[in-house]
């Protein structure tokens, strides 16, 4: 069945195709009568008259498409931001395409590949370590793009982030002034910058402090999370702690870390305390509340769809990068 088109409309309403194409994209400045435009608009509705998308798009070179590839839309940091851009891309008439990477470099140049036969205008992209190849293709093509939460130190692209190592080492500060006997940072074996950072910002704070601290340092690979933690935890915590702190550098790694907590009856805040980078509906689960640290995804979101915006309308070639702040939410986690 041939689909309705603008050139029906106007041979059944007896008037011009520019005629019916400045009324049904609500232009000014033509002088058309309310009659006419009234006899147009029910004919689209009777014959179910849609615009054909693919056709205007290459009329304005415009698809009004982005891109989103975060790193793991099963962590609730990127659920949440996915929505939060979806919603401001709506406001500026833009439909958010979105896939997950999960922290794969092959996975992420194939959704950049696919994204691009899309043909979106533009994308907003977690990197992974290995994707610098593929984004620097982008650049030498002068292709709209925006990271979001992360970035590479070799790879020049605007983008949105917290100051990590800022708020990484202002919740160290805190840690130390409460004198525990040891402190335990839980981290990732990486090179990603942003959570290299959060570690640097725990190392400052400790050189930096003239109070004698214990510390320790757990660090993992970003598969088998869950296992791993919970095997160095017994052997750094074992099952009778005292007057200690864990310092969690994601939400991933608190979750795994409080299941160990739960399994060997350790109790919170009494002998370990409890600090995690990013929140997550997990943390409801736990019969203490969980003192974290809360990114401003909708202030990043809004950024984030503001400066691609800007790069589709008029691409300017720069890697500079808007840095936002953390907070830290203390709950009773912490005594």
């Amino acid at each position: 069945m041939k689909r309705p088109s603008i050139k029906d409309i106007a041979t059944l309403a007896g008037v011009s195709v520019a005629t019916v194409s400045y009324v049904l994209n609500r232009k000014e400045g033509q002088r058309i009568s309310e009659e006419t435009r009234k006899k147009i608009f029910e004919i689209a509705e009777t014959i179910n008259y849609t615009p054909n998308k693919i056709a205007k798009s290459l009329k304005t070179n415009k698809t009004k498409l982005l891109g989103l590839i975060v790193a793991d839309i099963s962590n609730e940091f990127y659920s949440h931001m996915a929505r939060n851009l979806e919603d401001k891309a709506l406001k500026l008439g833009y439909t958010l395409i979105i896939g997950s990477s999960d922290e794969n470099a092959e996975k992420f140049k194939k959704l950049i590949e696919l994204f691009s036969q899309q043909q979106v205008d533009g994308m907003i992209v977690a990197p992974v370590s290995g994707s610098e190849k593929i984004l620097e293709s982008l650049i030498n093509i002068k292709y709209p793009i925006v990271t979001i939460d992360r970035y590479l130190k070799e790879v020049a692209i605007p983008g949105i982030t917290i100051d990590n190592q800022e708020i990484a080492e202002r919740t160290t500060n805190l840690l130390i002034n409460k004198d525990f006997n040891k402190i335990i940072y839980v981290g990732y074996k990486t090179e990603l910058p942003h959570l290299l950072d959060r570690q640097h910002g725990f190392e400052k704070a400790v050189k930096s402090s003239e109070k004698p601290v214990e510390v320790y340092y757990l660090l993992v690979g970003l598969e088998n999370i869950a296992e791993e933690v919970q095997l160095q935890l017994g052997k750094m915590l074992g099952k009778a702690p005292q007057n200690t702190a864990l310092y969690f550098s994601s939400n991933k790694l608190a979750v795994a870390g409080l299941s160990y907590l739960v399994k060997n009856n350790i109790k919170v805040p009494e002998q370990v305390s409890v600090v995690a980078f990013d929140e997550t509906d997990a943390y409801d689960l736990f019969p203490t509340e969980i003192t974290y640290i809360q990114q401003p995804i909708k202030e990043m979101a809004e950024e984030a769809i503001n400066l691609l915006d800007g790069q589709i309308s008029d691409y300017v070639a720069t890697g500079k990068r808007i840095t936002l702040s953390a907070k830290l939410i203390s709950k009773a986690s912490l005594k």
